[in-house]
């Protein structure tokens, strides 16, 4: 495994400068509902994987019925090597350019990655303010945050909320990545789990999808 100094000095990377804009924007997040999510009719899920040194970005739409409306997928070269904290500068170039595609926009976006539960803004903020859609963060792990009960903490402030979505399974860790609520967030979220499936049905169809991308490109 490379260090990660020696990738920032191979990548010329100011981490410094990165930190600081991450914080000036997550000083931009609304953490209130945008829309009454109850009439939402289209949802989105990202799914992102790594194929050697290229990044493969798929996107879908579906209905209420968790049919799929539309999709599309990047698969580009990686610019920006993995450095914890700093997922968003590797990913979120290919999220956009998988979003742009797209000919129906959905009224959420379900992002498997963390929202504000992360140290300082996470993926799903990120792509929430890069494209003025609400986001729901949807990650495996709370690294940095208390958990009380089915509340998540960071610094003493309620962040997210835990799903236990099957059992025998690892819980998944729900917050808001952007305009919208916690608890509009973990709702949508355990209202869209779709069983024996552990993740929402948006991002079920999302892997679903990346997988037959996979398939075609190879």
């Amino acid at each position: 495994m490379v260090d990660k100094e020696e990738l920032i000095k191979r990548y010329n990377i100011d981490i410094t400068k990165l930190e600081q804009e991450q914080l000036k924007l997550a000083r931009q997040l609304e953490l209130k509902d945008k829309i009454d999510f109850s009439l939402a009719d289209n949802f989105g899920a990202v799914d992102v994987t790594f194929i050697k040194n290229k990044i493969l970005c798929c996107i879908i739409v579906c209905n209420r019925n968790y049919e799929v409306i539309d999709k599309a997928y990047t698969f580009e070269k990686t610019k920006f090597p993995y450095i914890h904290g700093f997922r968003a500068y590797r990913e979120l170039p290919a999220m956009i350019s998988a979003f742009n595609q797209l000919n129906e926009k959905p009224d959420i976006v379900f992002i498997p990655a963390q929202g504000i539960t992360h140290s300082k803004l996470g993926l799903a903020s990120h792509f929430s303010l890069a494209t003025g859609i609400p986001a729901i963060g949807v990650s495996n792990s709370a690294v940095g945050c208390e958990i009380k009960g089915a509340d998540i903490f960071k610094e003493d402030k309620k962040v997210g909320k835990v799903l236990i979505s099957k059992l025998k399974s690892n819980p998944l860790y729900i917050s808001p990545g952007n305009q919208i609520s916690i608890e509009t967030a973990y709702n949508l979220a355990e209202k869209s789990i779709n069983p024996p499936h552990k993740n929402p049905e948006p991002l079920h169809l999302a892997s679903k999808y990346s997988r037959e991308v996979k398939k075609e490109l190879s």
